[in-house]
């Protein structure tokens, strides 16, 4: 049986906020539809010491069901919802950044809601309460920004509808927002999570006790309608391997709890119990009014309308997405990076692998994975000195000083930081691991992961002055294809490889009659490797000749002896690893 039905709300509670702070804004507020408040307040609380220059300020933007109470403040506190991520020492490192966390417009934790007492009936506004943007949120929280004297932030992010507001944030106040934090975010919600939605307000509107949405003072709660729409949003929020994992060896033995609800499986009894946690904190007319916001929010429903959209931006980005995600799917995500890298503008990215769903963003073991690349957006990592190799050399030899580069395969970006200390203008990495994507960010250069099997489609022709492609051909399926693309991207190709016909290869396969291996991205078994191809010099040369590519310089290396191959020499057979410069043909 399941005994453990922990979630990442099992944290959280409807107890007083200890460090809650509110501002107070009397005069109206008109909201993007056409509705006014006559005058909001503003539940935030803060963490860290916000600095000399009031420079140094991060806010962080709630999803659905947060509030301000992002993390402890102390060992007395009770938890916050991303204390994973934010404290001191932490991603979000509080000892030396100074982090806002406010109540969303609409909310139930203190900012101004439909249980806010209406003063024009001098009851709760309940279902006179107006539609509510994402934007009326930011613009809200803008002026509590102002109000706190701070001109710039040092970044906004947030995970789910807190990447909505902070994609807002990016769009809509783009002069006061040094760098944008999109975590499990998109440009629009699909119309299947609507769909949920709709399902979970309808539960809520229509359970008798919902009176219209004046129930406050009846003694009577839709808590039925609430509890169902949680449960149904419960279902949204994680994949279908996490719920596996989690239900089916017992599937059969529920949890034994008090409840009216079905608890015959043990996922009943787990959903069961999550709704009726929820009815405890929170308001079924902010249930309401937030999922409306979300399912609002829209920057376009062409990419000409959310490039348009993005074009006001004026920050540098993150975003991450995660692979089980099926609410708010990768696809949404790098379809955002692909808009941001079209307009030129700097941005990181990086799809976290787990079976976690759409919570992944709140769940400690993906925090651990994705909270590197955070902190080293927001420069909380020391920056390591660029490790030197020999292949690195060579490229850096090969490479002008001034050249913008996009290294394909950039490893932990060891050349794009030796590039960079040389004052490169433009620099970027595509890697597909978490680990090298956040070292490569370590350095202060940008990284993406990105699947080189579908090209380089997002990339504007042009766009650099050299591809680097350093034992990257060998995995791709096309590499003609990948080819062309570098040399449509950047003006020239630099492109490694190991030379399979080299002599000590060839003796391998032919005297040992055993598959070769080579040092490096070749030392793989035959049967447990990535390489789908092994070329030798010859065949590259003539597949440039086919191509009609230019091979601007050739150097090959023996790099048992450390030396260059000489012109007197076969460098098919004698070099072992080859660099070659390629351009396009004129014409």
């Amino acid at each position: 049986m399941v005994v453990d039905f922990e979630s990442t709300d099992s944290m959280r509670s409807g107890k007083p906020l200890r460090h809650v702070q509110t501002a107070v804004f009397p005069t109206p507020v008109k909201l993007r539809h056409g509705g006014t408040l006559p005058g909001i307040e503003v539940a935030y609380e803060t963490y860290g010491t916000l600095n000399e220059d009031r420079s140094n300020a991060v806010l962080i933007c709630h999803a659905i069901s947060g509030d301000s109470h992002l993390a402890q403040h102390d060992e007395h506190d009770e938890p916050g919802w991303w204390d994973g991520l934010v404290g001191p020492g932490k991603a979000v490192n509080t000892d030396r950044l100074f982090v806002i966390c406010s109540n969303v417009l609409g909310g139930c934790r203190g900012t101004t809601g439909p249980a806010t007492i209406n003063p024009a009936t001098q009851i709760p506004y309940g279902s006179d309460f107006p539609l509510v943007t994402v934007e009326d949120m930011v613009d809200a929280q803008k002026r509590l920004i102002d109000l706190l004297g701070i001109a710039r932030l040092r970044a906004v992010l947030g995970g789910s509808l807190g990447a909505h507001q902070t994609l807002c944030w990016a769009t809509r106040h783009p002069g006061h927002v040094q760098t944008a934090v999109v975590i499990a975010g998109s440009a629009r919600v699909t119309s299947q999570a609507i769909a949920f939605d709709v399902v979970g307000r309808n539960a809520i509107q229509t359970d008798p006790h919902f009176h219209g949405g004046q129930y406050y003072g009846t003694h009577e709660f839709p808590d039925t309608g609430l509890a169902l729409a949680r449960m149904l949003g419960h279902i949204t929020y994680l994949s279908s391997e996490a719920m596996t994992r989690k239900f089916d060896l017992d599937r059969h033995a529920p949890r034994d709890m008090v409840t009216d609800f079905e608890k015959r499986f043990s996922v009943g009894s787990y959903l069961a119990y999550q709704g009726e946690q929820f009815v405890g904190r929170f308001d079924a007319n902010s249930y309401v009014t937030v999922t409306l916001a979300m399912d609002n929010f829209d920057m376009g429903d062409t990419r000409e309308k959310r490039l348009e959209a993005l074009r006001a931006a004026d920050c540098d980005w993150l975003v991450i997405s995660f692979s089980s995600d099926w609410l708010f799917p990768p696809a949404q995500s790098r379809e955002l990076v692909a808009l941001i890298t079209t307009l030129g503008e700097p941005v990181s990215y990086c799809e976290i692998e787990t079976d976690g769903g759409h919570d992944s963003f709140l769940l400690p073991a993906d925090i651990e994975a994705f909270g590197p690349l955070v902190a080293a957006k927001l420069g909380a990592l020391r920056p390591q000195h660029p490790r030197k190799s020999a292949e690195d050399d060579r490229i850096f030899e090969l490479i002008p000083p001034g050249s913008s580069v996009l290294d394909l395969g950039c490893g932990k970006g060891d050349l794009l930081a030796r590039l960079k200390e040389r004052g490169a203008p433009l620099l970027c990495g595509v890697e597909v691991s978490t680990e090298l994507i956040a070292s490569t960010m370590q350095h202060g250069v940008e990284a993406i992961d990105y699947d080189l099997n579908v090209g380089l489609p997002e990339f504007d022709d042009n766009r650099f002055d050299y591809v680097v492609l350093s034992s990257t051909l060998q995995v791709v399926p096309n590499v003609e294809r990948l080819l062309e693309d570098a040399l449509r991207v950047g003006r020239r190709a630099v492109v490694g490889f190991t030379n399979f016909a080299h002599r000590t290869l060839r003796e391998m396969f032919g005297l040992e009659g055993r598959a070769p291996k080579a040092p490096g991205s070749y030392s793989y078994e035959w049967y447990d490797t990535p390489n789908r191809r092994f070329p030798s010099i010859r065949d590259m040369l003539e597949l440039c000749e086919k191509m009609g590519v230019t091979v601007e310089e050739a150097r090959y290396y023996d790099d048992t002896q450390g030396r260059v191959i000489g012109d007197d020499e076969d460098p098919n057979l004698a070099a072992e690893t080859a660099l070659l410069v390629l351009s396009k043909k004129a014409g």
